[in-house]
């Protein structure tokens, strides 16, 4: 449960979430990324009062301006790294050619153009999540919400993945907002904020 969250987040800004588990850190993201909605209170995201808006009318416009990055990957097994992000574009009215070149430039942009053809089970856990990027920025949203995205990962993986997430803020302009229970992970982001029983702390924490 979330009380009173007031949460200003800049264009472009790599904002980390801080907290136990059960603090409220994914609810917020879940909320953000207009994946559920609040009991009160509104979320405007770069103008768009998301939670005023019908079912249909919020699909429409997470499609186009969210890319959502998990733990798991979420991957589908039967289908090629190529395949898996190109599914996100399914839903728009793009020609077959095209959603396959946009999945190559994507997955070429997170360094697996060597990897097109292979199916998750032939990917290691930090190229699938790479994946899991690709599929992210396919439809070149301007917002990224990460849960926990180098939860399931080793170290070298987790650096990787890390440098990737300030790659595409920095040099794409990407605004993320990433959960995280790992100090290391949450040094990569711009902005840190702390969450506890709900509440979220007052001051922000600038990351050097």
């Amino acid at each position: 449960m979330l009380v009173n969250v007031n949460l200003d987040v800049e264009d472009g800004e790599f904002l980390a979430l801080m907290g136990p588990s059960g603090s409220g850190k994914t609810t917020l993201l879940n909320m953000i990324g207009g994946l559920d909605r609040p009991d009160s209170g509104e979320i405007v995201i770069d103008g768009e009062t998301i939670t005023a808006l019908g079912q249909g009318a919020l699909t429409k416009w997470r499609a186009g301006n969210v890319g959502f990055v998990f733990q798991f990957y979420n991957l589908l097994p039967v289908l090629s790294a190529a395949q898996n992000v190109e599914v996100p574009l399914y839903l728009t009215n793009l020609s077959r050619a095209h959603r396959q070149r946009n999945a190559e430039i994507a997955l070429e942009l997170v360094g697996l153009a060597d990897r097109m053809s292979h199916k998750p089970g032939e990917l290691s856990g930090g190229q699938q999540q790479r994946v899991a990027i690709a599929r992210a920025i396919v439809s070149d949203p301007r917002l990224l919400v990460c849960d926990e995205p180098t939860g399931d990962l080793d170290q070298a993986s987790s650096g990787s993945i890390l440098e990737l997430l300030q790659m595409l803020n920095q040099d794409h302009g990407k605004t993320i907002i990433m959960v995280t229970h790992d100090p290391r992970a949450a040094t990569s982001a711009t902005v840190e904020r702390h969450f506890d029983k709900g509440f979220l702390e007052l001051q922000a924490e600038s990351v050097t």
